[in-house]
């Protein structure tokens, strides 16, 4: 079933079950690399501990091969905003920060998510930096859980809701032109979340959407460049970055992160269904 204005791919309670399993796969795979990371560790290294996880459980990585990427994983280090390929030159320092997405597609439903961890004794500003993202991923992620609740939710509740935790955390450029996305038989579907926006637009916030919800924000400015390799985004300024994302379903009367261990329930508490499929 889908809505049309915007071809936004709505799932049955049973999909979502199934975008949990997918979800729950990503996670173990993040959690097996964060474990890895260490000074000495490259980001080849950390690609190969996310593919053998995904295909241990029977999933295949969504990024491997996806318009020609190379590998399992995104890692990006410092500067590197998203979508840095993994490389065996690529050696990990202390003090670095690397962000690591990860999406993988079980029985035909994908899930996507992403960390950004520290490498050994690393700089609080920078984790500061990291645990804002997060803080503003979540308040995204309620936004919507209240929006499908009081059937009054739209799009850009959740923008605006991002940006009022990165502005409120303290002087972060938050990157334009990249954001959260629709999620489920494809990794991309519409509709395209921003992470930053006035609240009240958009198409209206629905029980069966599932949505990426990921905040990117830099140490600087919020401009970014492509490199050469037609993939790696980094900061214009040479800025460090942080990436976060978790992937999320929106049921009746609340959401399911599906790429939480607990749906959510730490961080929302009421605000996830207890009703879940």
């Amino acid at each position: 079933m889908r809505r049309q204005e915007l071809d936004i791919q709505l799932k049955t309670p049973e999909q979502i079950v199934k975008m949990r399993a997918a979800g729950l796969v990503v996670f173990a795979a993040l959690e097996a690399m964060r474990d890895a990371v260490a000074p000495g560790v490259s980001t080849a290294d950390l690609d190969a501990v996310a593919e053998k996880v995904i295909r241990d459980a029977g999933a295949v990585p969504s990024f491997k091969g996806y318009h020609g990427f190379p590998a399992s994983i995104c890692a990006s280090v410092n500067e590197q905003v998203v979508h840095g390929i993994p490389g065996a030159e690529q050696v990990l320092v202390e003090g670095d920060l690397v962000s690591l997405d990860c999406g993988a597609v079980l029985d035909g439903w994908h899930g996507d998510s992403a960390i950004t961890v520290g490498v050994g004794a690393t700089d609080p500003a920078l984790l500061k930096m990291a645990e804002v993202a997060e803080d503003a991923m979540w308040a995204g992620i309620a936004a919507a859980a209240r929006g499908v609740a009081n059937g009054r939710g739209r799009l850009t509740d959740i923008s605006f809701n991002i940006e009022k935790v990165v502005r409120k955390g303290g002087r972060y450029g938050i990157v334009d032109g990249y954001g959260g996305h629709g999620i489920g038989t494809e990794m991309h579907q519409e509709p395209h979340v921003l992470n930053h926006g006035k609240p009240g637009r958009g198409p209206r916030i629905t029980a069966g959407m599932a949505l990426a919800i990921e905040p990117m924000i830099t140490m600087g400015s919020p401009r970014t460049v492509e490199l050469s390799d037609g993939w790696t985004v980094v900061t214009r300024d040479g800025s460090r970055a942080a990436h976060v994302e978790h992937t999320m379903a929106l049921l009746d009367d609340g959401v399911w992160v599906t790429t939480a261990p607990d749906g959510g329930r730490a961080r929302l508490g009421d605000l996830v269904t207890a009703r879940q499929p």
